[in-house]
Protein backbone atom coordinates (compact mmCIF):
# COMPACT_ATOMS: atom_id res chain seq x y z
CA UNK A 1 0.00 0.00 0.00
CA UNK A 2 1.30 3.42 -0.97
CA UNK A 3 -0.55 6.47 0.91
CA UNK A 4 0.05 9.96 0.41
CA UNK A 5 -1.76 13.37 1.46
CA UNK A 6 -3.23 16.14 -0.86
CA UNK A 7 -4.59 19.25 0.14
CA UNK A 8 -6.91 21.06 -1.93
CA UNK A 9 -8.74 24.80 -1.56
CA UNK A 10 -12.38 24.58 -0.03
CA UNK A 11 -15.37 25.57 -1.51
CA UNK A 12 -16.12 27.98 0.50
CA UNK A 13 -13.52 29.54 0.03
CA UNK A 14 -11.41 29.79 3.12
CA UNK A 15 -10.29 26.56 4.10
CA UNK A 16 -7.62 23.80 2.77
CA UNK A 17 -9.10 20.30 2.98
CA UNK A 18 -6.82 17.89 4.01
CA UNK A 19 -7.14 14.19 2.15
CA UNK A 20 -5.74 11.22 1.43
CA UNK A 21 -4.84 8.93 -1.37
CA UNK A 22 -4.72 5.33 -0.71
CA UNK A 23 -2.81 2.64 -3.63
CA UNK A 24 -3.00 -0.95 -3.90
CA UNK A 25 -0.18 -3.21 -4.06
CA UNK A 26 -1.99 -4.74 -7.39
CA UNK A 27 -2.59 -3.60 -10.40
CA UNK A 28 -6.11 -1.22 -9.27
CA UNK A 29 -9.53 -2.04 -10.44
CA UNK A 30 -11.66 0.97 -9.17
CA UNK A 31 -11.48 4.15 -6.97
CA UNK A 32 -13.86 4.20 -3.76
CA UNK A 33 -14.22 7.59 -2.51
CA UNK A 34 -14.96 7.40 1.35
CA UNK A 35 -16.59 10.52 2.94
CA UNK A 36 -17.09 10.25 6.32
CA UNK A 37 -19.87 11.17 8.87
CA UNK A 38 -20.43 14.13 11.61
CA UNK A 39 -18.02 14.83 14.25
CA UNK A 40 -15.53 12.69 13.16
CA UNK A 41 -12.91 12.36 10.62
CA UNK A 42 -11.25 9.53 7.68
CA UNK A 43 -9.08 7.87 9.74
CA UNK A 44 -11.64 6.23 11.16
CA UNK A 45 -12.31 3.82 8.67
CA UNK A 46 -8.77 2.88 8.41
CA UNK A 47 -9.90 -0.72 8.86
CA UNK A 48 -12.43 -1.13 5.85
CA UNK A 49 -9.96 0.87 3.98
CA UNK A 50 -7.44 -1.80 4.01
CA UNK A 51 -9.55 -4.14 3.00
CA UNK A 52 -10.61 -2.23 0.05
CA UNK A 53 -6.98 -1.63 -0.71
CA UNK A 54 -6.82 -5.60 -0.88
CA UNK A 55 -9.48 -6.23 -3.15
CA UNK A 56 -7.69 -3.84 -5.88
CA UNK A 57 -9.11 -0.10 -4.98
CA UNK A 58 -7.54 3.02 -4.66
CA UNK A 59 -9.23 4.48 -2.21
CA UNK A 60 -9.53 8.90 -1.64
CA UNK A 61 -10.94 10.29 1.67
CA UNK A 62 -10.42 13.79 2.93
CA UNK A 63 -11.72 15.29 6.48
CA UNK A 64 -14.64 17.73 5.96
CA UNK A 65 -14.66 21.23 6.95
CA UNK A 66 -14.82 21.82 10.62
CA UNK A 67 -13.47 18.30 11.08
CA UNK A 68 -10.10 16.21 11.91
CA UNK A 69 -7.20 17.43 10.09
CA UNK A 70 -8.97 20.50 8.30
CA UNK A 71 -10.41 21.86 11.07
CA UNK A 72 -6.77 21.08 13.65
CA UNK A 73 -4.95 23.23 11.02
CA UNK A 74 -7.10 25.88 9.98
CA UNK A 75 -8.50 26.16 13.91
CA UNK A 76 -12.36 25.52 12.90
CA UNK A 77 -13.32 23.27 15.07
CA UNK A 78 -17.24 23.08 14.11
CA UNK A 79 -17.30 25.87 11.53
CA UNK A 80 -18.16 24.79 8.10
CA UNK A 81 -17.74 28.43 6.55
CA UNK A 82 -20.86 30.50 5.43
CA UNK A 83 -21.21 29.38 1.77
CA UNK A 84 -24.30 26.31 3.09
CA UNK A 85 -24.43 22.21 2.75
CA UNK A 86 -23.22 22.52 -0.71
CA UNK A 87 -19.69 23.07 0.78
CA UNK A 88 -18.77 19.33 1.18
CA UNK A 89 -20.56 18.19 -1.98
CA UNK A 90 -18.54 20.30 -3.96
CA UNK A 91 -15.08 19.84 -1.74
CA UNK A 92 -15.87 15.82 -2.69
CA UNK A 93 -16.21 16.76 -6.21
CA UNK A 94 -12.67 18.32 -6.77
CA UNK A 95 -11.30 15.44 -4.43
CA UNK A 96 -13.43 13.00 -7.23
CA UNK A 97 -11.42 14.95 -9.90
CA UNK A 98 -8.34 14.93 -8.30
CA UNK A 99 -8.34 11.15 -8.68
CA UNK A 100 -10.03 10.43 -11.68
CA UNK A 101 -7.51 12.42 -13.14
CA UNK A 102 -4.64 10.19 -11.69
CA UNK A 103 -6.49 6.77 -12.51
CA UNK A 104 -9.21 7.90 -15.61
CA UNK A 105 -10.05 4.59 -16.90
CA UNK A 106 -11.11 3.25 -13.81
CA UNK A 107 -15.06 3.26 -12.38
CA UNK A 108 -15.36 5.42 -9.57
CA UNK A 109 -17.68 4.41 -6.45
CA UNK A 110 -18.42 6.59 -3.67
CA UNK A 111 -19.50 5.01 0.04
CA UNK A 112 -20.76 7.51 2.58
CA UNK A 113 -21.67 6.76 6.10
CA UNK A 114 -24.24 8.65 8.32
CA UNK A 115 -23.54 12.66 7.23
CA UNK A 116 -21.25 11.11 5.07
CA UNK A 117 -24.75 9.05 3.49
CA UNK A 118 -25.84 12.56 3.15
CA UNK A 119 -23.71 13.73 1.38
CA UNK A 120 -23.13 11.03 -0.90
CA UNK A 121 -27.18 11.56 -1.60
CA UNK A 122 -26.82 15.01 -2.69
CA UNK A 123 -23.62 14.19 -4.48
CA UNK A 124 -25.52 11.53 -6.47
CA UNK A 125 -28.14 14.26 -7.65
CA UNK A 126 -25.67 16.96 -8.82
CA UNK A 127 -22.39 14.80 -9.92
CA UNK A 128 -24.13 11.16 -10.50
CA UNK A 129 -22.81 10.71 -13.74
CA UNK A 130 -19.38 10.90 -12.40
CA UNK A 131 -20.31 7.50 -10.49
CA UNK A 132 -20.55 3.73 -10.63
CA UNK A 133 -22.42 2.87 -8.10
CA UNK A 134 -22.65 4.44 -4.33
CA UNK A 135 -22.77 2.98 -0.39
CA UNK A 136 -25.05 4.56 1.96
CA UNK A 137 -23.89 3.10 5.37
CA UNK A 138 -25.72 4.08 8.44
CA UNK A 139 -28.23 5.76 5.85
CA UNK A 140 -29.97 8.60 7.63
CA UNK A 141 -33.98 9.12 8.13
CA UNK A 142 -35.68 12.57 9.01
CA UNK A 143 -37.02 12.94 12.51
CA UNK A 144 -40.02 14.20 13.43
CA UNK A 145 -38.30 17.79 14.39
CA UNK A 146 -35.88 17.92 11.95
CA UNK A 147 -37.69 20.57 9.47
CA UNK A 148 -38.82 22.55 12.37
CA UNK A 149 -35.03 22.99 14.06
CA UNK A 150 -33.83 24.26 10.75
CA UNK A 151 -35.87 26.72 10.49
CA UNK A 152 -35.20 27.93 13.62
CA UNK A 153 -31.22 27.78 12.96
CA UNK A 154 -31.94 29.94 9.88
CA UNK A 155 -33.70 32.13 12.10
CA UNK A 156 -31.13 32.64 13.92
CA UNK A 157 -28.51 32.58 11.19
CA UNK A 158 -30.89 35.70 9.24
CA UNK A 159 -30.37 37.72 13.00
CA UNK A 160 -26.84 37.58 12.34
CA UNK A 161 -25.88 34.73 14.92
CA UNK A 162 -24.32 32.34 12.75
CA UNK A 163 -21.34 32.21 14.05
CA UNK A 164 -22.72 31.66 17.56
CA UNK A 165 -22.56 27.94 19.15
CA UNK A 166 -25.52 27.13 20.90
CA UNK A 167 -25.27 23.51 21.96
CA UNK A 168 -28.97 23.29 23.56
CA UNK A 169 -29.90 22.82 19.27
CA UNK A 170 -27.17 19.61 19.05
CA UNK A 171 -29.34 17.68 21.98
CA UNK A 172 -32.39 18.78 20.05
CA UNK A 173 -31.13 17.02 17.60
CA UNK A 174 -29.28 13.79 18.49
CA UNK A 175 -30.56 13.74 22.29
CA UNK A 176 -33.08 10.92 21.81
CA UNK A 177 -30.68 8.47 20.28
CA UNK A 178 -30.29 6.28 23.20
CA UNK A 179 -34.19 5.83 24.41
CA UNK A 180 -34.61 2.72 22.45
CA UNK A 181 -31.74 1.05 24.27
CA UNK A 182 -31.34 -0.44 28.56
CA UNK A 183 -28.03 0.10 30.40
CA UNK A 184 -27.17 3.33 28.68
CA UNK A 185 -23.87 4.66 29.87
CA UNK A 186 -23.00 7.26 27.63
CA UNK A 187 -24.83 9.95 25.73
CA UNK A 188 -23.64 8.13 22.34
CA UNK A 189 -24.26 4.63 23.39
CA UNK A 190 -25.65 4.67 19.85
CA UNK A 191 -22.77 4.41 18.02
CA UNK A 192 -22.29 1.19 18.48
CA UNK A 193 -23.44 -2.07 20.68
CA UNK A 194 -19.69 -2.59 21.65
CA UNK A 195 -18.49 -0.49 24.34
CA UNK A 196 -14.93 -0.71 22.95
CA UNK A 197 -16.32 1.28 20.07
CA UNK A 198 -18.08 3.52 22.04
CA UNK A 199 -15.17 4.36 23.99
CA UNK A 200 -12.66 4.78 20.98
CA UNK A 201 -15.11 7.35 19.37
CA UNK A 202 -15.61 9.60 22.50
CA UNK A 203 -11.62 9.81 22.95
CA UNK A 204 -10.11 10.31 20.01
CA UNK A 205 -8.55 13.73 19.98
CA UNK A 206 -9.86 13.61 16.13
CA UNK A 207 -13.48 13.05 16.35
CA UNK A 208 -14.29 16.63 18.25
CA UNK A 209 -17.41 15.38 18.97
CA UNK A 210 -18.49 17.02 22.11
CA UNK A 211 -18.02 20.69 21.01
CA UNK A 212 -20.98 21.47 18.89
CA UNK A 213 -20.89 23.42 15.34
CA UNK A 214 -21.77 26.53 15.15
CA UNK A 215 -25.53 27.43 14.33
CA UNK A 216 -24.64 28.08 11.12
CA UNK A 217 -22.90 24.58 10.57
CA UNK A 218 -25.87 22.87 11.87
CA UNK A 219 -28.78 24.85 9.62
CA UNK A 220 -26.42 23.47 6.96
CA UNK A 221 -26.16 20.03 8.55
CA UNK A 222 -29.83 20.13 9.09
CA UNK A 223 -30.74 21.99 5.14
CA UNK A 224 -29.21 19.18 3.60
CA UNK A 225 -31.18 16.69 5.76
CA UNK A 226 -34.40 18.39 4.58
CA UNK A 227 -33.36 17.87 1.10
CA UNK A 228 -32.44 14.45 0.51
CA UNK A 229 -35.15 13.08 2.43
CA UNK A 230 -38.12 12.46 -0.15
CA UNK A 231 -38.86 11.01 -3.54
CA UNK A 232 -38.19 14.49 -4.98
CA UNK A 233 -34.89 13.81 -4.33
CA UNK A 234 -35.04 10.24 -5.34
CA UNK A 235 -36.35 11.05 -8.29
CA UNK A 236 -33.02 13.87 -9.27
CA UNK A 237 -30.81 10.21 -8.68
CA UNK A 238 -29.67 8.56 -11.97
CA UNK A 239 -29.92 4.69 -12.40
CA UNK A 240 -26.86 3.03 -10.78
CA UNK A 241 -25.98 0.23 -8.39
CA UNK A 242 -27.01 1.91 -4.85
CA UNK A 243 -26.38 -0.46 -1.40
CA UNK A 244 -28.36 0.80 1.28
CA UNK A 245 -26.38 -0.93 4.49
CA UNK A 246 -27.52 -0.29 8.61
CA UNK A 247 -28.25 -1.56 11.35
CA UNK A 248 -32.05 -2.24 12.99
CA UNK A 249 -30.81 -0.19 16.49
CA UNK A 250 -29.66 2.80 14.51
CA UNK A 251 -31.69 5.60 15.56
CA UNK A 252 -30.24 7.62 12.73
CA UNK A 253 -31.93 5.59 10.45
CA UNK A 254 -34.61 5.10 12.43
CA UNK A 255 -34.24 1.55 13.79
CA UNK A 256 -34.35 0.23 10.11
CA UNK A 257 -37.78 1.80 9.05
CA UNK A 258 -35.71 5.06 7.28
CA UNK A 259 -33.36 2.82 5.79
CA UNK A 260 -35.67 0.52 3.51
CA UNK A 261 -37.69 4.04 3.10
CA UNK A 262 -35.04 5.55 1.24
CA UNK A 263 -34.45 2.51 -0.57
CA UNK A 264 -38.26 2.56 -1.62
CA UNK A 265 -38.06 6.25 -2.82
CA UNK A 266 -35.18 5.11 -5.08
CA UNK A 267 -37.16 1.72 -6.49
CA UNK A 268 -40.09 3.42 -6.90
CA UNK A 269 -38.79 6.74 -9.08
CA UNK A 270 -37.48 4.08 -11.53
CA UNK A 271 -33.73 2.62 -9.74
CA UNK A 272 -33.43 -1.02 -10.19
CA UNK A 273 -30.61 -1.90 -8.79
CA UNK A 274 -30.99 -1.47 -5.43
CA UNK A 275 -29.44 -3.74 -2.78
CA UNK A 276 -30.46 -3.32 1.55
CA UNK A 277 -29.17 -4.89 4.15
CA UNK A 278 -30.06 -4.61 7.87
CA UNK A 279 -27.54 -5.94 10.12
CA UNK A 280 -30.02 -7.05 12.91
CA UNK A 281 -29.11 -6.12 16.72
CA UNK A 282 -26.62 -3.87 15.50
CA UNK A 283 -26.24 0.39 15.96
CA UNK A 284 -24.71 2.72 13.87
CA UNK A 285 -21.49 2.13 13.15
CA UNK A 286 -21.89 -1.55 11.77
CA UNK A 287 -18.47 -1.34 9.57
CA UNK A 288 -16.50 -1.00 12.80
CA UNK A 289 -18.59 -3.57 15.50
CA UNK A 290 -16.40 -6.64 16.44
CA UNK A 291 -18.61 -8.74 15.70
CA UNK A 292 -20.01 -8.24 12.37
CA UNK A 293 -17.33 -5.73 10.02
CA UNK A 294 -15.58 -8.66 8.17
CA UNK A 295 -19.30 -9.48 6.95
CA UNK A 296 -20.03 -5.49 6.39
CA UNK A 297 -16.75 -5.24 4.54
CA UNK A 298 -17.08 -8.17 2.24
CA UNK A 299 -20.72 -7.06 1.71
CA UNK A 300 -19.12 -3.63 0.53
CA UNK A 301 -16.50 -5.25 -1.58
CA UNK A 302 -18.74 -7.77 -3.14
CA UNK A 303 -21.06 -5.32 -4.40
CA UNK A 304 -18.27 -3.11 -5.58
CA UNK A 305 -16.78 -6.22 -7.21
CA UNK A 306 -19.96 -6.85 -8.79
CA UNK A 307 -20.64 -3.88 -10.64
CA UNK A 308 -17.15 -3.91 -12.01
Amino acid sequence: MAVREVSFASYNGRDTIEAWVYTPIVKPRAIVQVVHGFGEHSRRYLRIVQRMLDAGFVVCADDHVGHGKTALDGNTWGDYGDKGYRTTTEDENTLHDLVAQEFPKLPHFMFGHSWGSMITRDYAVNYGDKLAGIILCGTVDLLENTAELCAKLKALVDQGQGREVKPEFLVDMLGSFTKRYENVKTPTDWIATDDRVVNDHATDPFNNFSNPPNVQALYDFTQLWVDISSKDWAAKVPEMPIYVIAGDQDPVGNYGEGVYKVANWLWATGKKRVKTRIYSGYRHEIHNEPDIRDEVEAGVVEFIAANL
